[in-house]
């Protein structure tokens, strides 16, 4: 799917509409040291085998894709809620 790198929405801060540059969301680097990835690192310790299972193979054949929108006024950011779709480009329209 195609979708513009900049589009006219409604900024909740500018109360207005703007131009708003779109880019993709991408998750941080994973961390050991919190709290979820080392009490899941606990449960699969020792004897007991694999807490969680191991999928054979992937239910899903497609990526929630979220869009970043940044508004070019006031610079204020939010994510827009994610779309499952295959492929995404931004082009620039």
């Amino acid at each position: 799917m195609n979708v513009p790198k900049e589009i006219m929405r409604f900024c909740p801060k500018c109360n207005k509409h703007t131009k708003q540059k779109v880019s993709t969301y991408k998750p941080g680097k994973r961390r050991g040291s919190a709290l979820g990835e080392r009490r899941h690192a606990e449960d699969k310790k020792g004897y007991g085998g694999q807490k969680f299972p191991k999928l054979a193979k992937p239910a899903k054949t497609t990526k929630k894709w979220t869009p970043i929108l940044t508004c070019t006024v006031c610079k204020k950011k939010w994510n827009k809620r994610g779309i499952r779709i295959r492929k995404v480009e931004l082009i620039a329209h």
